[in-house]
């Protein structure tokens, strides 16, 4: 659903605001990043929504304003292989953007999230105007082939154990705060969202967090989930 024009102003200016963070976009002059925010059609989804779809031959850029979207791969089944998370202030969609081609991945909705959502054709112009653009995405591009290679790997040589204990280490070491026992706290994920972040079955996931919690490497407290500090150097 698509905002009304007074809160499509106040979103541009968060828009503005997140460019600014974002180091894509670091070489644009003030005024010119303020006429690019404009051009972002704002727009929410509900939790569970689809954005857009594997092989769907959209090719526009997002950007996540609130809320969170997951990159996923679906197969027939319905089963998900969650490839990559995208909070607040994150940017999506730049393969397609790129080469004009089919998306590579469905975005889905994490969370009730609101969305940014620039044309091709408007990016292109940007970049025209300031070609250091596309030299910028390029590199935020290779630094997201390179965290999927890591995953390709992880599927390919960990055992379940060690891809859940990798994962939760990356979430920790990105989003933990050390409590006062030394343990890392981070919003728990249920075992199927950790399945499908790790390829993994959810029984298999709920098999290894009992193991894990044997060991007191994990422990589940309330809405948090705990990692022990050793944890990384058991794997």
């Amino acid at each position: 659903m698509e905002l009304n024009s007074s809160a499509g102003k106040d979103k541009s200016a968060l828009i503005e605001r997140l460019l600014k963070e974002l180091p894509v976009f670091k070489s644009l002059s003030d005024k010119y990043l303020s006429q690019l925010a404009r051009d972002f059609i704002v727009f929410q989804v509900k939790k569970g929504e689809t954005v857009f779809y594997q092989s769907d031959s959209s090719t526009d850029l997002y950007i996540v304003l609130e809320g969170a979207v997951r990159a996923s791969l679906l197969n027939r089944e319905g089963q998900e292989l969650v490839l990559a998370t995208f909070d607040k202030g994150d940017f999506f969609g730049e393969m397609s953007l790129l080469d004009g081609k089919p998306r590579s991945a469905t975005m889905i909705a994490a969370e009730d999230s609101v969305l940014g959502m620039l044309k091709r054709e408007r990016f292109l112009s940007a970049v025209k105007n300031d070609p250091m653009i596309a030299i910028d995405l390029l590199s935020a591009v290779v630094q997201r082939l390179r965290m999927a290679d890591g995953m390709i790997e992880s599927l390919a040589f960990l055992d379940v154990s060690q891809r859940l204990m990798k994962l939760l280490l990356q979430i920790a070491k990105a989003e933990g705060e050390k409590d006062k026992s030394g343990f890392f706290r981070i919003k728990k994920l249920t075992h199927k969202e950790l399945a499908a972040r790790t390829g993994a079955s959810r029984e298999a996931i709920s098999k290894v967090i009992k193991v894990l919690a044997f060991r007191d490497v994990v422990r589940e407290e309330g809405n948090c989930l705990l990692i022990s500090p050793d944890a990384e150097s058991g794997m």
